[in-house]
C-alpha cells in the first residue's frame, strides 16, 4: 500500500450524486430538476405534517367528540392473586409497602396504585396502597389482613 492507491472503506462514500443547479452543461441547470413554478420549486420550501396537496386532511374531516378530564388520576390495578403468587414465590411475607411495590415492579416509583378484588387472598397482610375496591378491601380483613390507605 502507497500514497498513490490509498481509497476509502468500501461503503464510506456515497456515490457521486448530481450537482444540482451548476449551469446548462451539466444537465441539471435551469431549473434544478425541480420543475416550473408551485411550492416545490421554491427554496425553503417544507411539506407540513398531515398535509394532503390541499384535500381536507384526515385529521379535519373526523368528527371530534367527547370529554377529556384533565384533573383524572390515573391508578396501576394490582389484583389480589397476584399478591397471593408473591406470597407464595416467597418474594412477600406479612406487609407489603409501596417500595416493595416498587422493587418487585408491580408498579413505577411515579404510579398510583389501586388493590384491585379478582383471585383470593389466603395469607394475612398487611397492604399500604393509594386506593382500595370494596371486594378488596373486604378479602384482605377477612383473611386476618390490614389495608392502610395512603
Amino acid at each position: 500500500m502507497e500514497l498513490g492507491n490509498l481509497k476509502p472503506a468500501k461503503g464510506a462514500v456515497k456515490g457521486g450524486s448530481k450537482r444540482l443547479g451548476r449551469g446548462h452543461g451539466s444537465g441539471t441547470g435551469g431549473t434544478a430538476s425541480r420543475g416550473h413554478k408551485g411550492a416545490k420549486s421554491r427554496s425553503g420550501y417544507s411539506k407540513k405534517i398531515g398535509f394532503e396537496g390541499g384535500q381536507m386532511p384526515l385529521q379535519r374531516r373526523v368528527p371530534k367528540f367527547g370529554f377529556t378530564n384533565i384533573n383524572r388520576k390515573e391508578y396501576a390495578g394490582i389484583n389480589l392473586d397476584r399478591l397471593q403468587a408473591l406470597v407464595d414465590d416467597k418474594k412477600i411475607k406479612s406487609t407489603l409497602d409501596f417500595e416493595t411495590m416498587v422493587s418487585l415492579r408491580l408498579v413505577g416509583k411515579n404510579e398510583l396504585v389501586k388493590i384491585l378484588g379478582r383471585g383470593e387472598l389466603k395469607t394475612k397482610l398487611k397492604i399500604s396502597a393509594h386506593k382500595f375496591t370494596a371486594s378488596a378491601k373486604a378479602a384482605i380483613e377477612a383473611a386476618g389482613g390490614e389495608a392502610i390507605t395512603l
